[in-house]
């Protein structure tokens, strides 16, 4: 079964925009007709978000919605929140994002002031440095203090240095809705599995359906504080095809990864990606490669 995108020719960005658009606020509709709900927004903003994907997914995630959903780059949760399965292992080398979303699926309520203002920023930042030195990473503050840092950081980044300091600025956003309860996401949580691994050591079965979202080939990939070099993105690619189950694998279409994954037999698409997130601000469209294998 194949995506119905032509198989050489990106789509421009205006239609890609408009089609995700109208797909998407049909399939949101149809599941508030007939189940009163829609999907929930991930409680995070994340850099690479792939929630305008889903159109292009839920034509292969309907026939094998009884597997179970495997991400090993889960970041933000758009996809999985929006194809909602009823088991999901979700990992991320990000700790620091694993241990937000176990605080949510245990109960996390926020009792800290959260105001999107610098001096509050630059002291909630310096706080959550020292948690990590004392090596309370995994506390319950220290997932309410980077819940508060992604949302009023620049540019929904989420940056460390060479030393494993978060080191993102703040963001100066007009506006921003703070949660104090996570209570809406406590139900589709506890179906769930969070690991924080690497991706070779993520325990997928052979009948999973494999989403994988790595790193954007491309200079910027500090999304953890020992980022995300080529070799990682040979052996992820070179783990994923040996999947006997489905694969779906996104990322930047440079030559060197369309020329790896046509090498490991996956059969390519190419998307024109809106760039929602970027560490520099740039909200220029992005040329995508959209892999699939035993689809």
């Amino acid at each position: 079964m194949g995506v119905q995108i032509p198989p050489s020719a990106p789509i421009k960005a205006e239609e890609n925009y408009a089609f995700c658009k109208e797909h998407y606020l049909k399939q949101a509709n149809h599941i508030k007709n007939h189940n009163s709900l829609v999907p929930l927004r991930p409680p995070l903003k994340w850099a690479g978000g792939k929630r305008w994907q889903i159109p292009y997914l839920l034509p292969l995630w309907k026939p094998n919605r009884h597997r179970r959903l495997v991400e090993p780059f889960c970041g933000g949760l758009a996809v999985a929140l929006n194809l909602e399965p009823n088991q999901a292992l979700l990992n991320d080398k990000n700790s620091h994002l694993i241990h937000f979303y176990r605080w949510v699926k245990k109960g996390l309520k926020i009792n800290l002031p959260l105001e999107n203002k610098k001096t509050i920023f630059y002291q909630y930042r310096s706080r959550f440095n020292q948690l990590l030195d004392e090596g309370n990473e995994a506390s319950a503050e220290a997932a309410v203090i980077f819940y508060y840092l992604n949302k009023t950081g620049y540019n929904g980044l989420c940056r460390f240095n060479r030393k494993g300091r978060f080191n993102v600025p703040f963001g100066k956003h007009a506006q921003i809705n703070y949660l104090y309860s996570f209570a809406d996401y406590e139900e589709t949580f506890a179906r769930w599995v969070f690991m924080n691994c690497d991706v070779e050591d993520v325990p997928v079965q052979s009948g999973d359906f494999i989403y994988a979202d790595p790193p954007y080939d491309v200079s910027f990939t500090q999304y953890s504080k020992d980022g995300f070099k080529w070799e990682q993105q040979i052996r992820t690619a070179e783990w994923l095809a040996q999947h006997k189950g489905p694969v779906v694998l996104t990322n930047q279409a440079t030559n060197r990864i369309v020329q790896l994954y046509k090498k490991l037999g996956f059969e390519m698409r190419f998307l024109s990606a809106p760039r929602m997130i970027s560490c520099t601000g740039n909200r220029q469209t992005a040329r995508e490669v959209f892999a699939t294998k035993n689809l």
